[in-house]
C-alpha cells in the first residue's frame, strides 16, 4: 500500500536515484531539465525554505518509491508556486498516488499562500498530462518563470481558490 509523508534529510539519496532513473525514461535526461538541479541531491534542504513543501511516496514497507512538491516560481510573480519533482517509479503509478500527491501538493500550497500553481512538463508524460488536466490545470503558451528547463514543452497553471 502507498503512502506519502514529509520528506525527511535521510530521502534525499533515494529520490535522488529515483529522479536520475525516470527522468531518462521519458526523454528527459539531457541538458534543460530538471535532473540537472542543483537541489536533486539534497532535496530535504531544498525544500525547508519558506513557501516550500515536498513529500515521499513510500511503499509498504516504507521504501521511498516516489514523491513531489510545491515552491515559490523562480522568477515568478508573487504567489506563484512551481509543482516540482513529481516522479514515480514504476512500480507505483496507475494506483491513484499521483493524483492523492497532487491533490495534496495543492492544497499544501493554498495553506502556504500561493495563489497560482505552474508547472512544466513534457511529450511523452502523457499520464501525468491526462492528470493536470482533469485535475484543472489550464495549458500555457509560453513558460513562466526562470526555472531554467528549456526541455520543457508543456506548461500549465492552476489558480488555487
Amino acid at each position: 500500500m502507498l503512502s506519502f509523508r514529509p520528506i525527511r534529510p535521510e530521502d534525499d539519496a533515494d529520490l535522488a536515484a529515483i529522479i536520475r532513473q525516470v527522468m531518462p525514461e521519458f526523454g528527459a535526461g539531457g541538458p534543460g531539465f530538471a535532473i540537472h538541479d542543483a537541489e536533486v541531491d539534497r532535496m530535504c534542504a531544498a525544500y525547508s525554505v519558506d513557501g516550500a513543501a515536498y513529500f515521499v511516496v513510500t511503499d509498504g514497507s516504507g521504501r521511498v518509491v516516489g514523491g513531489g512538491g510545491v515552491a515559490p516560481l523562480v522568477g515568478g510573480e508573487p504567489g506563484v508556486c512551481e509543482l516540482k519533482k513529481m516522479y514515480f517509479l514504476p512500480e507505483a503509478r496507475g494506483q491513484g498516488m499521483g493524483e492523492n500527491l497532487l491533490r495534496h501538493c495543492l492544497e499544501t500550497a493554498r495553506i502556504l499562500g500561493h495563489t497560482t500553481c505552474y508547472l512544466e512538463t513534457l511529450t511523452g508524460m502523457d499520464q501525468a498530462i491526462r492528470l493536470y488536466k482533469k485535475l484543472g490545470f489550464r495549458p500555457l503558451c509560453a513558460p513562466l518563470g526562470h526555472t531554467g528547463h528549456g526541455g520543457c514543452d508543456h506548461w500549465f497553471a492552476l489558480e488555487l481558490k
